[in-house]
């Protein structure tokens, strides 16, 4: 399944968003492990990597119905909208979860940063479909 913009709209992008990638060629194909983008107020998490082309696993299309784009907030929790509780029961599901667990899908920029966000090496999806 493949993510869809959200439908509302997404101020400038004045937000710093700094992506650790723990499998950068897994994610991106290159080598590069840390990635700094501007994001913008309203849009996700992973709208903002997947438009950059860090490709975190969004099995379910970015909707809360699972857990494969779980990554850690390292810096500025408080810039990202709360969490849901369907968003927290999404979460409990993944493995490795840690105080700072967030699902990518669900974490809105709300503030002006900066945000650094942790993509685990183990969170790909085993199952993924290929295209006929």
């Amino acid at each position: 399944m493949h993510l869809r913009h959200s439908d509302h709209v997404h101020g400038p992008p004045i937000v710093p968003v700094k992506f650790l990638l723990e499998d950068p060629e897994g994610l991106t194909s290159t080598p590069q492990s840390e990635w700094t983008l501007m994001g913008s107020e309203g849009e996700s998490l992973l709208e903002l990597a997947v438009e950059h082309g860090i490709n975190i696993e969004h099995a379910c299309g970015g909707v809360c119905a699972c857990s494969t784009c779980h990554v850690y907030v390292e810096e500025g929790m408080d810039q990202l909208s709360e969490a849901t509780e369907a968003e927290d029961d999404r979460v409990e599901e993944a493995p490795g979860i840690r105080r700072t667990s967030r699902l990518s899908c669900q974490c809105e920029i709300v503030g002006k940063g900066p945000i650094v966000v942790r993509v685990p090496a183990w969170n790909r999806n085993a199952v993924k479909e290929i295209p006929h």
